[in-house]
């Protein structure tokens, strides 16, 4: 309580502050006349909360500057009186300073009666120019500032495309507007009130905090799995370890008996210790009878663990499937497309999971060779949001497969299907991601790739991406792939060359993104694209140059590398006959990004799932349905002629917990 008293004057002098800073006069005569009746004593504070005559003087004089072009006196005045603070940290002012600047550049052409004076022009460009180089080159990744950069080289910017409504009437108005509501809100805010200073702080110091402890944690969580990986790694070392020791000890004893270790044994006993580290054949090539070659290359390196023999999967009745995935209720269908995706996605690579895809393709999962009004494709076009990105997933999954593409790619359905949902799907949710997503691995089959581009999904992709900052990361490389793919066809080409500045800005625009994975997709794109004579002049004319120059600074190696082949292409009309040099540098065709296998479609959307809590055992158990009845005394033959036992663990036909190899994870 003695702390209280000891500032109480303090205390209620901020308050006071503030309360006459935001106007709330009924509210402070209030508060003034009970604090003169209780005898509370109120301080002056250091600051006021009126602008004095300086302020005024001086916003008046900044505004003048603008209105006569007066740009040394501007931009003098701009820097002592706005706080360095401001215009180097504000996202505001950075933007609104960059938009003085083109003012000032280009005031001579919007305000001199005949040709305006050369020198003077020529002194307000590079001043321009110089000030993109320095202060202005940190815009330079902006999508919204990239085009300006090429202003100071365009010989008569008037009548450019691309600086249209910088000569426009209303864009002087509208950005002296702007200054004068900056002006106002700086210089009030120079004589904010102590209270609200102190919570500014306070909070911008917890938001620090939380960030750091935020980044403290994803690190803590990369080093954690990056540690398990490695256990994970040593245990199957120290597994099969035991396993060799034990085989070298059987030898000894066996030795011991009298019976010779031959050279074959040997050397059969080492190819299989290192053929998982090694080519088979080069394993066979090895001679380890030679003493010490095995002792060696175990010390060189440990060898993996064997590998288990994985059971094949139990089959299901198909004909009840497709029925109740038509027939049965919004949440069914979403269950038996979830566990239906899981059993692909989740087996082992190899025979357990070719077993599974051409059960899939030989029942006709989909309904893809189906003419009926009702199919499990018409899954796309449910009125549930779940079913349908439910069936998204399960495609994308299929076509993550070299024979799963063959099975969806026989006729052009799919695709207009998929097409379809694409355009319809308003929002950046998961059931467009993975349709784009199978598009993108479509278009590596030349039939698909002439479909989409007859069906105009260039224009489509080149809309979307005109704002990338709106789209997910899955959205936005996918999309780029997809628009490279399409791009490396002379169709595609001329497609693009129907709006050739549209494409060109977007992909310039791309250029600089923050998001790196998209570049050699870009580049591939612009490279491709500007085998076109006419999308090259319009490139030429729109100062594209300039701005691949900007990004060769910034780039490492490889980009610059590709960068330099684009602006050849650009400059010198290179020809399609001199690409063998090029196929190293400029991606001419692209496999879906990342190298996303069936595994990793399955992990990227695995946490994402719009099921209630509870939902994934009944899902097992819904699939259990479906599954014929196995006598336990029969084998499962696999297609190679191995005889297997099926996969049935305790509680086989009543757990959850064990169903398929459905939900190991």
């Amino acid at each position: 309580m003695g702390d209280v008293l000891a500032h109480e004057s303090e205390l209620l002098a901020l308050v006071k502050e503030y309360l006459d800073f935001a106007e709330f006069e009924d509210t402070l005569k209030t508060f003034s006349k009970e604090c003169k009746i209780k005898g509370k004593p109120l301080s002056k504070t250091a600051g006021g909360s009126l602008r004095d005559s300086k302020s005024l003087v001086i916003q008046k004089d900044l505004i003048a500057a603008f209105d006569s072009g007066d740009q040394k006196v501007f931009f003098d005045l701009w820097e002592e009186h706005v706080p360095s603070s401001i215009r180097d940290g504000d996202p505001l002012a950075q933007k609104l300073e960059f938009y003085l600047h083109i003012h000032f550049a280009i005031y001579l052409l919007k305000h001199s009666v005949g040709r305006p004076d050369k020198e003077d022009l020529d002194e307000r460009i590079s001043y321009f120019k110089t000030y993109l180089e320095t202060k202005g080159a940190a815009l330079s990744q902006t999508t919204e500032f990239l085009p300006f950069y090429a202003l100071p080289f365009v010989p008569n910017p008037m009548v450019h495309p691309s600086f249209k409504e910088l000569f426009q009437d209303s864009w002087t108005p509208e950005l002296k507007l702007k200054l004068e509501k900056f002006l106002a809100l700086i210089f009030k805010a120079s004589n904010t009130p102590k209270l609200l200073t102190l919570y500014k702080e306070n909070g911008q110091s917890n938001k620090e905090m939380s960030q750091q402890l935020h980044q403290q944690l994803i690190e803590a969580e990369r080093r954690s799995m990056t540690y398990l990986k490695r256990y994970n790694k040593i245990q199957a070392d120290y597994h099969n370890l035991i396993g060799v020791t034990a085989e070298l000890v059987d030898s000894l004893e066996a030795t011991v008996s009298g019976k010779m270790i031959t050279p074959e044994y040997l050397q059969s006993v080492c190819v299989r210790l290192f053929s998982n580290q090694m080519r088979q054949s080069l394993a066979h090539s090895v001679d380890f009878t030679r003493p010490g070659t095995a002792s060696t290359m175990l010390r060189a390196s440990l060898a993996p663990g064997k590998l288990k023999d994985v059971p094949l999967l139990p089959s299901l009745d198909y004909e009840k499937l497709k029925k109740d995935l038509i027939w049965g209720s919004d949440r069914l269908k979403a269950f038996l497309l979830q566990a239906l995706r899981w059993r692909l996605t989740t087996s082992h690579p190899g025979e357990q999971r070719e077993t599974v895809l051409e059960a899939y393709i030989g029942n006709d999962l989909l309904d893809c060779h189906s003419h009926g009004q009702r199919s499990v494709l018409q899954l796309l076009h449910s009125k549930s949001e779940v079913v349908r990105q439910y069936m998204a997933r399960l495609i994308n999954a299929f076509a993550s497969l070299a024979e799963g593409r063959l099975y969806l790619a026989q006729t052009t359905r799919v695709l207009r299907m998929l097409e379809e949902r694409l355009k319809e799907e308003d929002e950046d949710v998961i059931t467009r991601e993975n349709i784009l997503g199978a598009l993108q691995k479509f278009s590596l089959r030349r039939p698909l790739q002439t479909a989409m581009i007859r069906d105009g999904l260039i224009f489509w992709l080149i809309d979307i991406l005109k704002d990338p900052d709106c789209l997910s990361d899955y959205t936005l490389e996918y999309s780029v792939a997809l628009l490279m793919n399409l791009c490396l066809r002379s169709a595609g080409k001329n497609m693009c060359a129907k709006v050739a500045g549209l494409v060109l800005k977007v992909l310039s625009d791309l250029l600089g993104h923050e998001n790196h994975e998209i570049q050699p997709y870009v580049n591939g794109a612009l490279y491709s694209i500007l085998s076109i004579p006419s999308i090259r002049e319009e490139a030429r004319a729109m100062g594209m140059e300039y701005v691949l120059r900007c990004f060769i600074k910034e780039g490492n190696a490889e980009m610059v590398r590709q960068i330099e082949f684009i602006i050849k292409q650009l400059n010198s009309g290179l020809l399609w006959r001199s690409q063998g040099e090029i196929r190293k540098t400029v991606p001419t065709s692209v496999a879906p990004p990342q190298k996303m296998s069936l595994s990793r479609v399955h992990s990227r959307f695995q946490n994402k799932l719009l099921l209630p809590a509870g939902a994934m055992e009944e899902m097992i158990l819904v699939l259990s349905g479906f599954l014929p009845y196995h006598d336990n005394r029969h084998p499962i033959v696999s297609r190679k002629g191995r005889c297997r036992k099926p996969w049935m663990g305790p509680g086989w036909r009543g757990s959850s917990s064990s169903f398929c190899g459905l939900l190991t994870s």
